[in-house]
């Protein structure tokens, strides 16, 4: 269990449902407050393999888990074929909008050469590059 209320990690689909079924059990004993709402509770297997995880249905106290494709976790998409490909289209896009919301800066004439390369540097790069440190790195 990486962190409770965000991700339950285990090898297998029993892994899964035993770190589930202990924090359930945990979160009644303890009465500190912590609630797992069944409800809005989804799993992702992740995998290269696009076969990965299609038969796998996980089910705690007659209660069936959704399984989803992706999500978006501390401000980066993961998808279950563990591809970043998605997320660097984000990124782009997101740089793209950047660049242009300081455009009328960009191409002022009242700004010296060495500001705009200021502001690429601190404002357009850090948009797209945030997070480029955790990519996978693939053949690709």
């Amino acid at each position: 269990m990486a962190y409770a209320d965000d991700i339950i990690l285990g090898g297998i689909v029993r892994n899964i449902e035993k770190n589930m079924e202990a924090l359930l059990v945990a979160s009644e004993e303890m009465e500190i407050g912590i609630e797992v709402n069944v409800g809005s509770t989804k799993y992702m297997v992740m995998s290269r393999y696009q076969n990965a995880g299609r038969s796998h249905s996980i089910k705690i106290d007659n209660s069936s888990f959704g399984k989803v494709e992706d999500f978006r976790y501390l401000g980066t998409t993961l998808t279950s074929q563990n591809s970043i490909q998605e997320e660097i289209k984000s990124r782009l896009k997101s740089g793209n909008a950047c660049c242009h919301s300081v455009q009328n800066l960009l191409s002022s004439r009242l700004l010296s050469k060495n500001t705009k390369i200021k502001i690429h540097r601190n404002i357009i790069l850090p948009v797209v590059l945030y997070g480029c440190g955790t990519f996978p790195l693939t053949l690709r």
